[in-house]
């Protein structure tokens, strides 16, 4: 029954979106030209430490009136927070200074819906909406495969064939580098095998990192019935599977994380949220499909005022928890939501499915990442919202430079 459940609201929200030439016309994904963010010069600076706790909630954070207050920030200011980290899994770690090109500075514009109501301390509000992918069906497949565990506790996305995307204060508090991110690792959901269903051998420490540590994980019985209310005894005894929707993980060690410095202060200014997103590049690369960055667009361009997003919810026992919901309010930076989440969803990639211009096709992008419970200033007033990181064009052209290397592929988004 929960299947069905899913499986209509699912396909019942992608339909709806292609009802009619004018919402066909409205929400679509359109390329434009996005500022350059070019590497300047690069520092060494000297090995962080790693012994922050994690923090998930900052002290402060200015709110969408207290916002509309603040002068649009300086081409100096932005080149500042757009300069980033790197720390290397040997510990060393470097500043990269960047220019910015081709932006175009405008007043700080926001937008505000009006009589959003003032919510309770809870990230989980009211009844709770939250899906948790039990089929293997979906669990391994698009979209919900692109979803990834870290070794912290927070989740990611999958934006290439060897990049994560994740809120930065999963690995960093703004001052330094939290404990277990020196040896930061990547849970990415496992496919079975098309063959004989062998179970593949992985090292001692990716099996005791594979959440669980339970021996009897590959030998429960899937109680989960089929639409013909029967299952195979047999199958869930088939190498390293779903069982009783827990996925089991193939671990990874990451390479290298980027960190814009408008998040990594180190002690000079507080940490900006506007900015709570990292890049974890990956040891070695995936063979998964991944989901592509968008550039977020507003409130009235996203089809139902919805968004998508899907991660490891700390209170369902690492199952892929999947939610969607309407966003209620939107800064230049930041969407302000009530997605029901709990703790260790952060750092998911929040999405949406728009038509392809002159194409028949649908497509899912990333264009926010989930930054999870905050309190902002609202009138002078503490509010707590679901808080998601938006993709601008800037953060679209600093992301895509992490990725390649350069800027020559981050010319359109």
């Amino acid at each position: 029954m929960e299947n069905v459940l899913f499986c209509w609201i699912f396909f019942t929200l992608g339909w709806t979106l292609t009802d009619g030439s004018e919402m066909e016309q409205d929400f679509m994904w359109h390329l434009r030209k996005i500022p350059r963010v070019v590497s300047e010069r690069t520092f060494r600076l000297t090995s962080p430490t790693f012994k922050a706790d994690t923090k998930m909630v900052l002290d402060r954070v200015c709110g969408i009136e207290c916002q509309k207050e603040l002068p649009a920030p300086s081409l100096s200011d932005l080149e500042d927070s757009l300069s980033y980290e790197t720390v290397f899994e040997n510990g060393t770690r470097t500043l990269t200074r960047v220019k910015v090109q081709d932006v175009l500075l405008e007043p700080t514009q926001n937008i505000t819906t009006k009589g959003a109501l003032v919510r309770r301390r809870r990230q989980v509000y009211g009844t709770d909406s939250r899906f948790s992918i039990l089929d293997k069906r979906f669990l391994t497949n698009f979209p919900f495969n692109t979803a990834v565990k870290l070794s912290t506790g927070c989740s990611g996305i999958l934006i290439s064939p060897s990049h994560v995307l994740t809120a930065a204060h999963c690995v960093h508090d703004g001052k330094d580098y939290i404990k277990g991110s020196k040896k930061l690792r990547v849970g990415l959901l496992k496919m079975r095998n098309k063959g004989g269903g062998k179970k593949r051998r992985g090292s001692k420490r990716s099996r005791r990192e594979a959440n669980g540590g339970d021996k009897r994980e590959g030998t429960k019985v899937n109680l989960e019935r089929d639409k013909a209310g029967r299952r195979r005894r047999k199958e869930s005894g088939r190498g390293q599977r779903v069982a009783e929707g827990k996925p089991s993980f193939q671990w990874t060690r990451v390479k290298n994380t980027h960190i814009p410095k408008g998040w990594a202060r180190g002690g000079r200014g507080e940490a900006a949220l506007d900015y709570d997103y990292a890049l974890l590049e990956l040891k070695r690369p995936h063979k998964k499909k991944y989901m592509e960055l968008g550039i977020s667009p507003t409130i009235k361009k996203l089809p139902g005022g919805m968004i998508h997003f899907s991660g490891f919810d700390r209170d369902r026992a690492d199952q892929l928890v999947y939610r969607f919901c309407s966003v209620s309010d939107e800064s230049n930076d930041l969407l302000y939501q009530y997605c029901d989440a709990e703790s260790g969803s952060t750092g998911s990639g929040v999405y949406l499915r728009l038509k392809e211009p002159d194409k028949k096709n649908w497509k899912r992008k990333i264009i926010a990442v989930y930054s999870g419970h905050q309190w902002v200033d609202v009138h002078g007033v503490q509010k707590d919202y679901n808080v998601a990181v938006r993709i601008t064009p800037l953060k679209y052209a600093q992301i895509c430079l992490w990725i390649h290397g350069d800027n020559a592929n981050c010319t359109y988004g």
